[in-house]
């Protein structure tokens, strides 16, 4: 009983940490955005051909511009032919005919490393998640579900980082940066959930009678905020857009260029807060104090995206919010599934073997 108490606490210690540790990359890629270091690193997974970044434009040949763009251009023909090998031929005309690709990027030493720095968190989650897999082996028989979820993480992080070479080849691509965005998310699930199911026999039988209403409103919260986040990624590529077309000129205006999506990512903030409240109003009745803990932090956090989406239209844009802005969003993603997986196992009955339960 004493090894699985510490098999259980360990596992659930390195799961924390990594969850932790995907929101510092995402506030880490959020900074990236915001101060324009995406092409820090023209190349992946190097920088600039080596593991180490330059810091001066003096340890950099004379025709660096050229010869990374090359590079792209030749990569993305390669991920362009593949596409099309299965299929996906408009998203590989797309790559090819994107004008972004042929953008030079001049060396920016403090975007550099702010984009090296980006990676590094990346590879620290990627070590972390190889611990969280081999901390789940010793459910592989007691409970599979825990060691698939670990494996489907792991799949996961590979594959962002893959992904993440792609934004770069493509010279921040908007459909690569919003997919790269949404599998943050559902990484972020994938986490909560093993986490959560790996102690949830002290979770069991909390209530007696589920309520349909409550896991209807809790599901569709969570996809609203999912959308949420990713309208909100599309404006922030928007924003991108029309900075690069003003030249970095004339920010207080930019805000009166953004196309639609802004206006519909502004006004369902509206829904997203009255569902909120309705979903606090419920967890309030049933009494539990997890619950009703997680319902107060994440209209918390819902006060804090309401300010700093304020600030965002009314201040122009300033750099420090965006990434902030976004941290909150995810944030709000994560409360918001931690509190359906809490509420999903409380209505489960308590049984002797917590492998029985689904």
């Amino acid at each position: 009983m004493k090894d699985e108490s510490f098999i259980i606490k360990r596992f659930k210690r390195i799961g924390v940490l990594t969850i932790a540790s995907v929101y510092i990359l995402i506030l880490v890629g959020g900074i990236v955005r915001s101060t324009g270091s995406g092409m820090g690193c023209p190349d992946w997974p190097k920088c600039f051909g080596s593991w180490v970044p330059p810091t001066s434009l003096e340890q950099l040949p004379s025709d660096y511009l050229e010869v990374y763009k090359e590079k792209r251009i030749q990569k993305n023909e390669r991920i362009g032919r593949v596409l099309q090998g299965f299929g996906f031929t408009e998203v590989a005309q797309e790559i090819f005919a994107h004008p972004s690709q042929y953008i030079e990027t001049e060396f920016n030493a403090t975007k550099t490393w702010i984009e090296y720095v980006n990676r590094l968190v990346g590879v620290v989650i990627g070590l972390l998640i190889v611990l969280t897999v081999l901390y789940s082996f010793p459910f592989v028989k007691r409970d599979p579900k825990i060691f698939w979820g670990s494996v489907a993480s792991l799949f996961l992080v590979v594959f962002q980082a893959w992904l993440g070479s792609l934004v770069v080849s493509t010279n921040l691509l908007p459909e690569m940066v919003t997919l790269h965005m949404a599998l943050a998310l559902v990484m972020v699930a994938v986490l909560i959930y093993i986490v959560i199911r790996v102690d949830r026999v002290k979770l069991l039988a909390n209530f007696a009678i589920p309520s349909g209403k409550v896991r209807f409103l809790l599901v569709g919260v969570l996809l609203l905020t999912f959308f949420q986040v990713i309208i909100g990624t599309q404006v922030r590529e928007q924003v991108d857009l029309v900075a690069f077309g003003a030249n970095n000129l004339g920010r207080e205006t930019w805000i009166e260029r953004l196309g639609t999506q802004f206006y519909v990512h502004r006004s369902l903030s509206i829904l997203l807060v009255v569902m909120n409240v309705a979903l606090y109003i419920f967890m309030k009745r049933l009494g539990n104090k997890n619950l009703v803990f997680i319902a107060t932090s994440i209209l918390v956090v819902i006060a804090a995206e309401i300010l700093l989406g304020i600030i965002l239209a009314y201040l122009a844009l300033p750099a420090m919010a965006q990434p902030l802005h976004l941290l909150f969003g995810t944030l709000l993603f994560g409360l918001q599934f931690l509190l359906l997986m809490i509420y999903y196992y409380a209505h489960k009955p308590n049984q002797p073997s917590p492998e029985l339960v689904a």
